[in-house]
């Protein structure tokens, strides 16, 4: 690895993505195999004036250790000082840093039921912590190779080039050059996703019509006032402008509750809960998922949308074009952070209550009411093809075409586009999402399935994935 090219991934990490202030707490969670870029990231963040970086280790193998032994009581329980140190969170309010290269075959072999009860019994604690943390802190997830992660992608490489080339396709994917100015392409990058959004804005569709060959039929009912964003997000404690999920190519918004119809066609394999879950069928009816199908971890995929009364219901829908780098690729990444960004997704679980104008000041109930989902879980499915064809629906009933053929309509783009203002002076005009808390074990910080595995650090990424990343 090139650890010149690493450390300018560390500075985009800390500088872009999580944007941190002077004087901030820094929560970073890493991979034990991450240790050189765990180092710089940590090296950034006191160069950018954090005031302290803690470091918290993940170890897949050590945690799959504990499903195959420990009981699921014991997994499931919420120790007294867990509590205390998620309540220190909520008034610490500290950045948080996620860099997962979890194996996507994790927790392979593990019983879906244990997973699903572990996962029930920590939400029901550590739920009400992570929702006070919505809006009021700056959150992160990137990625780095572990070689098993790596074979996964390039099976047919011996495990020294797998990690190198999965170090190259994830810099690629985050526009990482040698040579260019990272901050003014991100900039650009995020402007052309704000313009889309806009323009989405404007149109004030009231549905989405989701037509494929490949048998996805789906109609989604959105909510009025609700809006689309994408690229960063805002921290409304400080003002502060971050990217939650890099890379990132969706513009997204949450829909309205219990308000669609229909089939959805899986176009990639979702990694949830360190298992693998490929070629699979949604089926919807009066806003729930009524029945799934699925080649390779039918079992599992079942579960997610049993794990509540929420999980059968969508709490996003987000567009990404064919043209996404990470499409482009050609690669299946097996990770959700990497995947969700090829194309065009939906999530099955909470909703972001950030799409809402005012939603600081509302209560959880009137969220609920204007439409939002509301679960344990935040899990994004692809469901893009090159043929997609997605019409929106106005309240009069008339049509525009947004996606045609898997990309973007050339007419889409905001009359009055807004701009990103430079990185450093931390604002935004558009208010943006806060996966209203599913940070991951499954979505780690929110994070959009870009599954961290860590159930047992379901606090940090109650969903790692992730988003959102």
């Amino acid at each position: 690895m090139n650890e010149a090219k690493l450390r300018e991934y560390a500075k985009l990490i800390v500088k872009i993505g999580a944007n941190v202030q002077k004087g901030q707490r820094v929560r970073l969670q890493a991979g034990v195999d991450q240790v050189l870029l765990a180092t710089m990231v940590t090296e950034e963040c006191y160069k950018a004036g954090a005031s302290y970086v803690e470091l918290i280790w993940e170890c897949g193998p050590i945690n799959k250790l504990s499903y195959q032994y420990a009981t699921a009581e014991t997994l499931g329980t919420v120790q007294n000082w867990e509590e205390e140190r998620l309540k220190q969170m909520t008034v610490d309010l500290p950045v948080r840093i996620f860099i997962d290269s979890s194996d996507p075959d994790e927790l392979a072999g593990i019983s879906a039921d244990l997973l699903s009860t572990v996962r029930q019994m920590r939400g029901k604690v550590t739920k009400k912590y992570r929702d006070q943390l919505d809006g009021k802190h700056q959150w992160l997830i990137v990625a780095a190779p572990s070689p098993a992660w790596a074979k996964k992608v390039f099976p047919g490489e011996p495990e020294d080039i797998a990690v190198e080339k999965l170090w190259n396709a994830i810099f690629d994917c985050l526009y990482l050059k040698e040579g260019e100015d990272v901050e003014k392409i991100w900039q650009a990058h995020c402007d052309r996703m704000t313009q889309k959004a806009n323009w989405l804005n404007e149109q004030a569709f009231r549905k989405l019509h989701y037509t494929s060959k490949n048998g996805t039929d789906f109609t989604v009912e959105l909510i009025p006032d609700a809006k689309w964003s994408g690229a960063g997000d805002i921290n409304h404690m400080n003002n502060t402008f971050y990217v939650p999920n890099m890379p990132t190519e969706e513009v997204f918004t949450s829909p309205m509750r219990g308000k669609c119809e229909g089939r959805l066609v899986s176009t990639k394999p979702l990694s949830w809960s360190g298992q693998v879950i490929n070629n699979f069928t949604v089926d919807f009816k009066d806003g729930k998922v009524v029945d799934c199908h699925a080649e390779q971890g039918e079992e599992v995929l079942k579960k997610m949308f049993a794990m509540d009364e929420g999980a059968a219901m969508l709490g996003e829908v987000a567009l990404v074009p064919k043209e996404s780098p990470i499409n482009q690729s050609g690669l299946m990444f097996f990770n959700t952070l990497f995947d969700e960004n090829a194309c065009c997704h939906v999530a099955a679980g909470a909703g972001f209550s950030e799409v809402l104008d005012g939603f600081m000041d509302m209560s959880d109930e009137e969220i609920l009411a204007k439409g939002i989902n509301d679960s344990l879980i935040h899990v994004d499915f692809m469901v893009g093809s090159d043929d997609l064809h997605i019409v929106g629906i106005h309240e009069d009933g008339s049509e525009t075409d947004v996606f045609v053929n898997g990309t973007w309509v050339e007419s889409s783009e905001s009359s009055s586009p807004h701009s990103f203002h430079h990185f450093a002076k931390h604002h935004r005009r558009n208010r943006t999402r806060s996966r209203r808390s599913k940070r991951r074990s499954d979505n780690c910080c929110w994070v959009d399935a870009a599954v961290l595995t860590a159930v047992r650090n379901d606090v940090d990424g109650d969903e790692l994935q992730r988003r959102n990343i």
